[in-house]
């Protein structure tokens, strides 16, 4: 059993009351004061009731499978629609990953914890569906839902240990190190030639994670991602500093200003020790830019939830005044955004069970309990 499991199955793990975060000179900030941190751990705890009671007997949690089109999300031919999926014991593997990881952020460990039996039920589904080749899939979800079930994986193996999650850990990673492509990078499909940052990112930051608790990872595969993250920066011009969705193929060179994208990028980076403030710097720039823009033109899109989902790790991960303004204001928008029954509106993505594990993992970031979240 893991240090923190062990402190969470006695009670004793500490929960600051007013939670500080350190600048670049270790300085340490107050990030908000305790009656707003009091009602984000209201509000994180409602959410994460309405998320429990919406997980299927089978341990998963359901979404729409799709894929963006400009600013809608459709279905995927493949993909399994939601009513199918609960009436089928299926689910969406990648929103189950997110769901098990907002337990996690709140506190609770298989069978430990207020929600203990929600996490043990997710972490059997996902191991229930590692496939042969260590593909994590479902209802036809994509590499995204493969990398979000490793990082699940590999989040819960470093908080409570355990043989199962890390036997499917070990065959989850593999998997992604065997069909990285020659460029350095991932795609939606697994062995794919093409490939994006998004994508990309994502594997990243699983293969990170896995390989931050003793899992084997080629640094070799480490090493060809990080240079195609940094090869996708631009180099001069109006958008210098920021990053290109793809590099290769069509639609190359184009998009430098994605809210996502860029707070993927910067995530990246940070999680492969990468803490240089001339790279941080025009992004966060960007990202403070432009959160405003995304909070009230997207706020029940998924570009606001995907967007701040890498954002608050980059914030985070860079510390300082800046992530203390923007913890104040995402959380801010987060209260205000939750609906009276706990959840938070996904209108066009994946659904409310995808929103609603976004906002709840952002307001547990407080707390420290994810790797994610600790440096």
């Amino acid at each position: 059993m893991s240090l923190v499991a062990m402190l969470l199955s006695v009670g004793l793990l500490p929960q600051r009351p007013e939670p500080v975060i350190l600048d670049a000179q270790a300085e340490p900030i107050k990030i908000a004061d305790a009656e707003h941190l009091r009602a984000c751990d209201a509000a994180l705890a409602r959410g994460l009731q309405w998320l429990a009671a919406r997980q299927t007997p089978a341990g998963a949690f359901t979404g729409i499978v799709g894929h963006k089109r400009g600013d809608d999300y459709l279905e995927i031919g493949t993909g399994m629609p939601v009513s199918q999926q609960e009436a089928s014991g299926h689910g969406h593997m990648g929103v189950t990953a997110l769901c098990g990881m907002a337990f996690l952020a709140g506190g609770n460990l298989p069978d430990r914890g207020r929600h203990g039996a929600v996490v043990q039920r997710t972490l059997d589904y996902v191991t229930k569906h590692v496939h042969e080749n260590g593909y994590i899939s479902d209802a036809g979800t994509r590499m995204y839902s493969h990398a979000f079930a490793t990082l699940f994986l590999a989040e819960i193996h470093g908080m409570a240990g355990g043989t199962t999650a890390k036997d499917a850990l070990e065959r989850a990673v593999h998997l992604i190190v065997d069909c990285q492509n020659g460029l350095g990078g991932w795609r939606y499909n697994p062995f794919d030639r093409e490939l994006d940052l998004s994508v990309t990112v994502c594997q990243v930051q699983a293969l990170r994670a896995a390989r931050n608790i003793g899992i084997q990872v080629p640094v070799a595969t480490i090493d060809a991602a990080m240079d195609y993250v940094k090869k996708s920066r631009v180099a001069a011009g109006r958008y210098r500093g920021l990053f290109y969705y793809k590099i290769h193929g069509r639609g190359g060179y184009e998009k430098p200003t994605e809210f996502a994208i860029n707070a993927a990028a910067l995530t990246a980076l940070s999680s492969a020790g990468v803490y240089e403030q001339e790279l941080a710097d025009p992004v966060l720039d960007f990202l403070d830019r432009e959160y405003p823009q995304i909070a009230s033109w997207y706020a029940d899109h998924y570009y606001f939830w995907y967007g701040n989902y890498y954002a608050c790790q980059a914030y985070y991960q860079f510390g300082g005044e800046r992530f203390r303004r923007y913890f104040q204001r995402v959380s801010k928008d987060l209260l205000g955004m939750q609906q009276a029954d706990g959840r938070w509106v996904d209108r066009v993505g994946p659904g409310d069970e995808f929103s609603t594990a976004v906002a709840c993992i952002v307001l547990g970031m407080p707390k420290h309990y994810l790797p994610i979240f600790q440096r």
